[in-house]
C-alpha cells in the first residue's frame, strides 16, 4: 500500500511523553473523528504531539487496489510505516470503532511500538463477517440493493462516498478476511476500553476486558455514533493517556 496521508499536531508546551497516534473509524477520516471533535486539540494542550493518519481509502489517503492491501495486518503495517517515516520509536494510541480494531492489531503485530492504548467503541465480535461481499460490490458497481439488511446498511454508508465507494468496499472485504478474534494483549500496558452506555455494537466487551486481566472498562454516555463527539469520551482518552 502507498503512504497514508497524515496530519501532525505539536504542542506549544511539550511534555516528556510519546506522540499519540489517533486512528479513525470506517467511512470517516482523521479530521472528522479526532480534529473536529476537539480531541487532537485537547491532547496538544496537554503537551502531546498528535499523529492523525487517514486509513486506506479514507480521507486524503489513496484507495487500496486490492482487498489484500486492506486487511487488518496490512493497515497496521501502514501505521508502522507512518511511525518509521516520522522517526517515532513508540507511541500511545487511541482508536475508535474500526480504529480500535486497527489499534489492537498494531499492538498485536508491533507491540514494541505501542505504550498506552485506548480502544473506543470496539466490537468484541467481527461485524464484517456478516457482510455479503459480492452483494456489496454489486451495490457499488450497479446500484443493486443487497437482500441482506446489514450488507445494505454498509452499502449505503459506502456508496454515499461517491467515487471512493469501490475502494471502501475493498477495505470491508479485506477486513472481513482477517476478522477480529480477541486473544492475548501483546503490548506492555493493558488497554483501556471506552464504550457508550447505549452502544449495542460493543455488547460483551466487558468479557474481553476481563479476559485480559486488569484491563479497565470505562462507560460514557451515548450510542455508537454519539460517543466520539462527547466530552466524556475526550476526558477518558486524556485520563488514560496521561503520565
Amino acid at each position: 500500500m502507498g503512504d497514508l496521508a497524515v496530519r501532525t499536531f505539536t504542542s506549544a508546551d511539550p511534555v516528556d511523553a510519546p506522540p499519540v497516534l489517533l486512528v479513525h473509524g470506517l467511512c470517516s477520516d482523521g479530521k472528522a473523528d479526532w480534529v473536529d471533535t476537539g480531541i487532537a486539540e485537547a491532547l496538544t494542550a496537554a503537551g502531546r504531539t498528535v499523529v492523525v493518519p487517514d486509513l486506506p481509502g479514507h480521507g486524503e489517503s489513496a484507495p487500496p487496489s486490492a482487498s489484500a492491501e486492506a486487511t487488518a495486518p496490512a493497515i497496521a503495517a501502514d501505521l508502522v510505516a507512518v511511525l518509521d517515516r516520522a522517526g517515532y520509536s513508540t507511541v500511545d494510541a487511541a482508536g475508535y470503532s474500526l480504529g480500535a480494531r486497527i489499534a489492537w492489531e498494531l499492538a498485536a503485530t508491533a507491540p514494541d511500538r505501542v505504550e498506552r492504548t485506548v480502544l473506543g467503541g470496539l466490537s468484541p465480535a467481527e461485524p464484517f463477517t456478516a457482510v455479503d461481499v459480492e452483494a456489496l460490490h454489486r451495490a457499488v458497481r450497479e446500484g443493486a440493493e443487497p437482500a441482506d439488511p446489514f450488507t445494505g446498511m454498509i452499502a449505503g454508508m459506502i456508496t454515499s462516498h461517491g467515487d471512493r465507494a469501490a475502494g471502501l468496499a475493498l477495505c470491508v472485504e479485506g477486513l472481513r478476511s482477517t476478522p477480529f478474534a480477541g486473544g492475548a494483549w501483546n503490548a506492555k500496558v493493558l488497554p483501556v476500553f471506552v464504550v457508550g452506555d447505549n452502544d449495542e455494537l460493543t455488547r460483551g466487551i466487558g468479557d474481553l476486558a476481563e479476559e485480559l486481566g486488569e484491563a479497565r472498562l470505562v462507560t460514557v454516555p451515548g450510542a455508537h455514533h454519539e460517543v466520539l463527539g462527547g466530552s466524556a469520551f475526550r476526558a477518558a482518552v486524556l485520563d488514560a493517556l496521561s503520565r
